[in-house]
């Protein structure tokens, strides 16, 4: 099967799996505030991840190029969502252009069609230097997202079985670009001490891309002709994954995997993210009902977002990054078993 054939497979199965909100996320309740003391109108949503001013804390995340006709299409109607609707936009991995200059029109419209918006290039950790640069250019991104798949690898049938060496190579990625650099994980969740070991090699942000999302196990494996079920279901759930990341200090933590409504979005920067990754979600609304659904969808989840900050006396991310909110269930568990303390989220104030 060519690369171009697998990237649209990654599409049409990822399409046909509905997701549901996570269960974790009900582990996570904001306390309510009688005297909240603001308007609507005083709610911000523009934030900075590192380098990067974002006028949302929704990000488009990294879904498809390289698949001809259909994922050009795809690219270019996100990139037009993105302008108009002001959000960062993250292409799909870029090797497939590398390796087939025929394919870069599938990356390149989206610069096109989104001139001055913040774009994320994309490669995976099998990348060189000279990759970096050349997927940098190919799109004239504000910064590159390195992702990584083991399981989906692991599960593809004709995905990679060495990584060795993958964090030297990122490292080495860091020393010689010159945008910033976020490492992915691709909907399994990062530990914290994967979090400590991107940060220690310069890397800018991480995007702890946890459990929840579109399931990349389950999509290789309906490609595969003995099924590796024990990669079902495996991973760290996003919340979790946010709250681990966020024990080590200095890392600019950006998430996906899940996440659906703007209760999820609230809940996930207040536990710490400082941005909200969106991809299956919005593929479906896109292919399903157009762009201006999709539109609709966004401005949607904005407002609403600005009710719950309301109702919390938020005025800004930062703000709500104070709220106080109780840890319960089984992200409690987990957790308290990885020695994270969560009573100081209850005793929190935005002041």
């Amino acid at each position: 099967m060519s690369r171009s054939e697998r990237k649209w497979d990654h599409i049409r199965f990822a399409l046909q799996k509905r997701q549901n909100s996570l269960p974790f996320f009900d582990d996570i309740k904001f306390i309510h505030q009688s005297l909240p003391d603001i308007s609507v109108s005083d709610v911000r949503l523009d934030h900075k991840i590192g380098e990067l001013s974002l006028s949302s804390p929704i990000f488009i995340n990294a879904m498809t190029g390289g698949g001809g006709e259909k994922t050009y299409q795809i690219n270019k109607e996100l990139a037009m969502v993105a302008s108009h609707m002001g959000l960062a936009m993250a292409v799909g991995s870029q090797m497939s252009a590398l390796k087939d200059k025929s394919e870069r029109f599938t990356y390149e419209i989206v610069r096109k069609e989104n001139p001055k918006g913040i774009l994320i290039a994309n490669l995976g950790s099998e990348a060189t230097v000279e990759n970096a640069k050349a997927a940098i250019d190919m799109i004239e991104a504000n910064a590159l997202q390195i992702h990584l798949n083991v399981i989906q690898e692991l599960t593809m049938p004709e995905g990679d079985r060495d990584f060795s060496g993958a964090l030297k190579r990122i490292e080495t990625i860091v020393e010689h670009v010159d945008v910033p650099v976020i490492v992915k994980e691709v909907g399994f969740g990062m530990a914290k001490e994967t979090v400590q070991s991107l940060i220690s090699v310069g890397v800018a942000a991480v995007d702890v891309g946890g459990a929840g999302g579109t399931d990349f196990a389950e999509i290789e494996n309906k490609r595969r002709e003995k099924a590796l079920p024990f990669f079902h279901q495996w991973g760290i759930p996003t919340p979790v994954s946010i709250i681990e990341a966020s024990t080590i200090h200095q890392s600019s933590i950006m998430c996906s995997g899940g996440f659906l409504s703007a209760s999820d979005i609230a809940k996930g920067l207040a536990i710490g993210a400082n941005a909200i990754g969106f991809a299956g979600h919005f593929l479906r609304i896109l292919v399903e009902n157009g762009i201006e659904s999709l539109e609709n969808e966004v401005e949607s989840l904005h407002y609403e977002l600005k009710l719950i900050m309301t109702a919390l006396g938020a005025k800004s991310i930062s703000d709500l990054q104070s709220a106080p909110l109780i840890i319960s269930g089984e992200t409690y568990h987990w957790l308290s078993q990885r020695d994270i303390d969560t009573k100081h989220y209850s005793q929190r104030s935005i002041k």
